[in-house]
């Protein structure tokens, strides 16, 4: 039998069979045929793309629940729970022992680095710097907006990347759009600020591909070469490899997240140190020109000191903000 298929525990409620009494107990218990047709019915009606569906391999009686054993597209099997009144529907058990074991794997694989502040900085004669974050966390946006004056100041005065947290928290479309962002960075890195300040202001890759003149052949080919070296479409389609059972991995950058202890979106690394920092362009400047040895006149420019709102558009709070996503 297949591993089973960790992705975390949640409810839902199943139209068919009897309700339970005033004092907890099964008014009315289903038949294990019953109990097959309910799982397979549902399971094919409300949590399956058109065009695919599953079957139940078996159903056995439990304590206080049926155990259905049910075979999904691909020849995966996961375990499944209905209680016996065929009211409520487990889609998948959590594994608690499982799961401690490899939280605590994890922390010990992966130490979250301490974040250092900019007089802490070490000094470089060209500071690189690396922003972390998940293409359409709002947290994310927002320090982009103001580092792209920075990064545009500066120029070739630092070694700027921007990279991606391991795992995405939107979805498709997230996975979709870091594809293309890493892709341009990659193959037409002077294109690349243009394209994501479009990007920044409403969301539009498509339109922005067209404005920044992209060449869309070479970014299609990039895109699918990396999807397939870091197999990022084949684990978004196998939840079993989800982290945390919720989110869908992303490992083009996995190994500096490892490095940084990066955990959320968005993370600054100046200098190979992480850094908190404000997300107005004036800190921003001022706390990357603290990994110069000697900083250049562009580190006396007068930027905004206005935060960027988060989200998308060019916006400003009025004020610093915290917020990150996922850490």
């Amino acid at each position: 039998m297949k591993k089973l298929i960790i992705l975390g525990l949640f409810l839902v409620f199943v139209t068919a069979g009897c309700s339970l009494t005033g004092n907890g107990s099964v008014a009315t218990k289903v038949s294990l045929e019953e109990a097959k047709i309910i799982v397979a019915d549902f399971i094919n009606d409300n949590l399956m793309q058109p065009g695919s569906k599953v079957s139940i391999k078996e159903v056995v009686e439990e304590e206080t629940l049926y155990r259905v054993i049910v075979n999904m597209p691909g020849d995966q099997e996961i375990i499944s729970y209905l209680t016996k009144d065929g009211k409520r529907f487990f889609p998948q058990a959590m594994d608690i022992e499982e799961l401690k074991k490899e939280a605590l794997e994890k922390q010990a694989a992966e130490p979250a680095a301490p974040s250092v502040t900019a007089a802490d900085l070490d000094k470089t004669e060209k500071p690189t710097v690396e922003l972390f974050v998940m293409s359409h966390c709002p947290y994310g946006t927002q320090i982009e907006k103001g580092i792209l004056p920075v990064v545009k100041t500066l120029g070739d005065k630092i070694n700027f990347e921007l990279k991606f947290c391991n795992y995405v928290m939107h979805g498709k479309k997230e996975i979709d759009e870091q594809l293309n962002q890493y892709c341009i960075q990659k193959n037409e890195p002077e294109k690349f600020l243009g394209y994501l300040e479009c990007f920044l202001e409403a969301d539009d890759g498509d339109g922005c591909l067209i404005k920044s003149r992209i060449n869309v052949a070479k970014l299609r080919t990039c895109v699918s070469s990396t999807d397939k070296q870091y197999k990022i479409t084949e684990m978004f389609d196998d939840k079993s490899t989800w982290s945390g059972g919720r989110y869908p991995k992303f490992m083009v950058n996995d190994d500096d997240n490892k490095k940084y202890g990066i955990a959320g979106s968005p993370g600054l690394v100046i200098n190979g140190q992480k850094l908190q920092s404000g997300r107005d362009s004036a800190t921003l400047l001022k706390n990357i020109c603290a990994g110069f040895d000697n900083p250049p006149t562009e580190c006396n420019e007068t930027l905004s000191s206005a935060s960027p709102s988060p989200g998308f558009g060019f916006g400003t709070t009025g004020g610093d903000a915290t917020g990150d996503c996922g850490s």
